[in-house]
């Protein structure tokens, strides 16, 4: 049993990572690393039915295993309740928008959806300034900002409350960069509450970055992706992009 799941782990594994238009290239070194796993399970299992030391490294092995993965596990229910929609009825003082790819001058679907979130909340509270934050990255012909606040103005936001924030590369420079930007309209990040836009995934990870940058008190505004199998690959992800982000952010 055990030989035929790591072969099926690792074709399946190998598969999402050679077609990268499934968006799912990391469930597939997630799988192939999964297969790695099964195989020296068997190969000490098969040790240990013959020596004692074998039966001793197995079980370190195992041990080594579960003391990673529990971790992990215990993450991804905190990212995944972070992703809940249950904040987005708050009001705050002001609202900033986290920038995603863009493609030429469009928004990628990442960003798009972002951008639906937001506009759903600014519409509910259409007297808050709003933070659009993001550089230019590879392939971007404007800054991430910049195709937010064309967006956000060509379906009825009021540009006067849109701040562009031109220069992160990142989410720990967006929240950085957007201070200043929320100081210079009269807000200090340290006392206010900020809501903040991404997507449903990245949700954990933005307010932890805002909370270790000092920011008082962040609500989250979600927004989920369309499509199943992106969501599942991009949760998976997110935690270990947030072990990242606490160990060297």
């Amino acid at each position: 049993m055990v030989p035929w799941l790591a072969a099926a782990a690792a074709l399946l594994g190998l598969v999402l990572v050679l077609i990268r238009p499934l968006g799912m290239r990391f469930s597939g070194f997630l799988l192939l690393g999964a297969a790695a796993l099964l195989v020296m399970d068997l190969l000490l299992g098969q040790w240990a039915a013959v020596a004692r030391r074998g039966r001793l490294w197995r079980r370190f092995f195992r041990g080594a295993v579960a003391a990673v993965l529990v971790p992990l596990a215990i993450i991804e229910c905190y990212v995944l309740n972070q992703s809940r929609p249950t904040m987005t009825a708050l009001p705050a003082d002001a609202v900033i928008v986290l920038g995603a790819g863009v493609n030429g001058t469009e928004p990628s679907l990442s960003l798009r959806t972002r951008l639906d979130a937001a506009l759903d909340y600014l519409e509910r509270w259409p007297e808050i300034p709003v933070v659009l934050t993001g550089g230019q990255g590879y392939g971007e012909e404007i800054t991430e900002a910049a195709c937010m606040y064309a967006y956000l103005t060509e379906h009825g936001v009021d540009p006067q409350r849109l701040i562009l924030e031109e220069h992160a590369g990142n989410t720990s420079e967006n929240f950085s960069f957007s201070w200043e930007k929320l100081e210079q309209v009269g807000i200090d990040p340290a006392r206010a509450t900020v809501a903040v836009v991404s997507n449903d995934f990245h949700i954990a990870r933005a307010r932890l970055i805002a909370q270790k940058q000092g920011y008082g008190h962040t609500v989250g505004v979600p927004a989920p992706l369309p499509w199943l199998h992106l969501e599942v690959n991009y949760f998976l992800r997110e935690a270990f992009a947030v072990v990242k982000s606490l160990v060297f952010d």
